[in-house]
């Protein structure tokens, strides 16, 4: 699959376009959950993947905000707070608004963005990483985990889900699955 967006800064190209297609398939999930479960779609946002850890309603909250969190920096901008409700509307309108952010940052912003020096907290670490290694090595294993966490609670709470909602590119035969 040939990007669309070559002509583009490289780290723009790394980011923001991955991340949209990320929150596209994480809104959609939430649909398709929320069509197969109805008014148990409630109960499903509070399902946890493992004790301990967040619900998937605070998964795909954390998901859309780190998009913010790498995306805004990676331009030389304070990345803004998205907030909502934690419930499905909620998390649909965050999604939709991080979105409409992220559509907003102008790929020029990223011009020089593989060095330079984005700050940050992993948990009680900080952070100081070239722009590059901040995608790579921070910001897309971090999306990816709260997106992937968010996909297996949903698909404990009993929402079936598979590799095809998750990566927008499978495609497998009705009834057939090793998601």
């Amino acid at each position: 699959m040939v990007s669309k967006h070559l002509d583009r800064p490289g780290l723009w190209r790394a980011s923001v376009p991955v991340f949209d297609g990320m929150l596209g398939r994480l809104a959609g999930e939430l649909a398709e959950a929320e069509r197969q479960l109805g008014a148990a779609m409630a109960a499903a946002l509070t399902q946890r993947p493992a004790a301990g850890m967040m619900a998937a309603a605070q998964q795909v909250a954390t998901a859309a905000q780190f998009t913010l969190r790498i995306a805004f920096p990676l331009a030389g901008a304070r990345p803004p707070e998205v907030r909502g409700a934690f419930d499905l509307d909620g998390l649909q309108g965050r999604i939709a608004e991080t979105r409409a952010l992220l559509a907003g940052l102008s790929p020029e912003a990223f011009v020089g963005a593989e060095t330079r020096i984005v700050r940050g907290q992993a948990g009680f670490a900080s952070l100081d990483l070239p722009g590059e290694a901040f995608l790579r090595d921070f910001g897309l294993p971090n999306v990816y985990f709260h997106h992937a966490m968010a996909h297996v609670a949903l698909k404990q709470a009993g929402v079936r889900l598979g590799k095809a909602d998750y990566d927008g590119i499978h495609l497998y035969p009705d009834g057939f699955s090793f998601g």
